[in-house]
């Protein structure tokens, strides 16, 4: 019988027997080791403005290249883009090397836009560590700018390892209790911990979707804002409205009122809030 392999990447330490593909569907036992089966498996290319990743305060009015793989640690039941984020390797894609996409990025950056570099973003980018970290390698070579817009779902050593080629990151604090954490399968203690080292080594922001009856009372978005200040007053914060997404088709979007109060409560911890999708 096979040894089950451990998957050390993130919090979930998948038991991978050999073939096996994680809760992720991004990482896969392959003849005894843990390998990112999406390695490379682009399935969304796009020029996005900085500011959609968001990022407000990283190269404003610039754009950058965004791409995406499929698979995600979490498992958010309003995830937007759960097309991608919830599938395997099923899913439409193409096989692009760091090299790849690099030309690209390098082409972009003499267009008429221009192009800052490349954001790993639409899933969770980090399930295909790997892949992040040899691209990343080689942007620095090209003063091309490596950005990663993530969950925070991964382990801290692993993070500390990519960090020395990550440009920027928006974090996703999807709430502030592991209760709501349970709700999207993820470990909240794991991403604070990230957030904190994060904006030790690279620049910060991080976004909050404000889902009703959820996540949305002022002692969480007080919490919130007060750990995030205890870091640093600085670290921008979106606070984004919720719209009934993929499984959770029956709560009511965001009131606009709801994201003007938090943002209030926010505001008297940090100097940058920022209302998003309104």
């Amino acid at each position: 019988m096979t040894q089950k392999v451990r998957c050390e990447l993130c919090p979930r330490h998948c038991s991978l027997a050999d073939g096996a593909i994680g809760v992720c569907k991004g990482r896969w036992n392959h003849d005894g080791l843990i390998r990112p089966l999406n390695y490379g498996c682009i399935t969304s290319v796009a020029l996005d403005p900085i500011e959609k990743k968001p990022l407000y305060h990283f190269f404003p009015g610039s754009y950058i290249l965004s791409v995406g793989s499929f698979g995600c640690n979490f498992k958010c039941p309003f995830c937007q883009n759960h097309s991608i984020s919830m599938a395997g390797n099923s899913c439409d894609y193409r096989k692009l090397t760091p090299e790849d996409l690099i030309a690209l990025a390098i082409q972009l950056k003499n267009s008429e836009r221009g192009n800052i570099g490349i954001a790993f973003t639409y899933n969770e980018p980090l399930i295909s560590y790997e892949f992040v970290l040899d691209t990343s390698k080689e942007l620095k070579k090209y003063n091309l700018k490596s950005v990663l817009v993530t969950n925070g779902g991964i382990c801290s050593d692993y993070l500390e390892n990519l960090l020395p080629y990550i440009d920027a990151m928006n974090i996703d604090l999807k709430g502030f209790s592991q209760k709501f954490y349970d709700y999207v399968k993820g470990d909240f203690e794991t991403v604070k911990q990230n957030i904190r080292l994060a904006y030790s080594k690279c620049h910060v922001e991080v976004t909050t979707l404000i889902i009703p009856t959820k996540n949305d009372s002022d002692s969480d978005m007080r919490s919130e804002a007060e750990y995030l200040s205890s870091i640093s007053p600085d670290i921008p914060l979106h606070l984004s409205r919720f719209f009934p997404r993929y499984k959770e088709q029956d709560l009511y979007p965001t009131p606009i009122e709801t994201i003007d109060r938090l943002c209030s409560v926010a505001s008297e911890y940090l100097n940058y809030v920022h209302r998003g999708n309104c």
